[in-house]
C-alpha cells in the first residue's frame, strides 16, 4: 500500500507540567492493566508491553512502581475504558480512547473539546470503520522481503511489510502483536524498535489546512488536557504552509 507509518495521536509533551500529565496517563493505564490481568509482566503480556513502552517514553520507575503497588493492593478506583468517535476540525476523523471512573464527567469533557472547536461528536462506529486496529513495528533495515519471510515462517498473520528511507515497518492485526514481536526478536536479538505499538491506522487521509490548522491544534490541546483521555487517533494530514 506504500503507506509511511506516522503516529496519529497526541504527541508526548515537552514541558514539565505536560510530562506530569503523560506520566499520570501511563500510571492509570498500567494500574488498570495490572489489576485486570495480574501484576506479573511475564504472565501478563499486555502489561509487559505497556511497561516497556513507558520506559522508552522515559516514564520514571517510581510512577510504574506506584501503579503496580496500587494494583497489587486490590484497592483504588475502578476505571473502565470508553471510546468516542467523531469529526474534528477540517472534517478529519477522530477516535478518542479514555479510562474513566465517571462516565458523565468524561463524556462532558470530551464533548466540550468537540463543540468548542466546531467539531462534531459522533455515535459509536461513525468513524471507526475507516481505521484498522493494527500492531506496528518500525526498525532500521532495508530488506522487507527477508522480514516478511521471517514472519511467515513463524506463522504470523502479516498485513503489510514496507521499507522506506532505511526503515522497515511491519503492520499486522492487533491480535498478532506478541507473535510478531517474538518472531522479530528471535530472528534479530539485538533489534531496536523505533516504534512498537498497537494503534489505529487510518485507511484514508484528510488534509487540514488554512484556518482549520489553528482550530485543529486547539482541539488536540484540549483533548490532551482531559485527565481521562489516554489516546487520540486521527486521519488528519496538517498542511501548515
Amino acid at each position: 500500500m506504500g503507506r509511511k507509518f506516522e503516529v496519529r495521536k497526541i504527541s508526548m509533551a515537552k514541558t514539565a507540567g505536560a510530562k506530569t500529565k503523560v506520566y499520570s496517563k501511563y500510571g492509570k493505564e498500567i494500574y488498570v492493566c495490572a489489576k485486570n490481568g495480574g501484576i506479573d509482566p511475564q504472565a501478563n503480556l499486555s502489561l509487559r508491553r505497556l511497561i516497556e513502552k513507558a520506559k522508552k517514553d522515559q516514564v520514571p520507575s517510581h510512577v510504574i512502581d506506584k501503579a503496580m503497588d496500587k494494583a497489587a493492593g486490590g484497592a483504588g478506583e475502578d476505571y473502565v475504558p470508553a471510546r468516542y468517535e467523531g469529526f474534528g476540525p477540517g472534517g478529519c476523523m477522530v477516535i478518542v480512547d479514555c479510562l474513566t471512573d465517571n462516565n458523565n464527567r468524561t463524556i462532558t469533557d470530551v464533548r466540550n473539546c468537540f463543540t468548542k472547536t466546531g467539531a462534531k461528536l459522533g455515535v459509536e462506529g461513525s468513524v471507526g470503520h475507516v481505521f484498522d486496529h493494527q500492531a506496528v513495528f518500525a526498525f532500521k533495515g532495508d530488506d522487507e522481503d527477508a522480514v516478511l519471510e521471517t514472519l511467515m515462517e513463524a506463522d504470523v498473520d502479516v498485513t503489510e511489510v514496507e521499507c522506506e528511507e532505511g526503515v522497515v515497518t511491519v503492520y499486522a492485526p492487533h491480535t498478532e502483536y506478541n507473535n510478531a514481536r517474538t518472531a522479530l526478536t528471535d530472528d534479530s536479538p539485538n533489534i531496536e524498535f523505533e516504534a512498537e505499538e498497537i494503534t489505529f491506522i487510518p485507511q484514508t487521509e484528510s488534509v487540514v489546512s488554512g484556518d482549520d490548522v489553528a482550530t485543529f491544534d486547539k482541539f488536540m490541546d484540549m483533548l490532551e488536557d482531559c485527565d481521562d483521555v489516554q489516546h487520540v487517533y486521527h486521519n488528519a494530514v496538517v498542511n501548515r504552509v
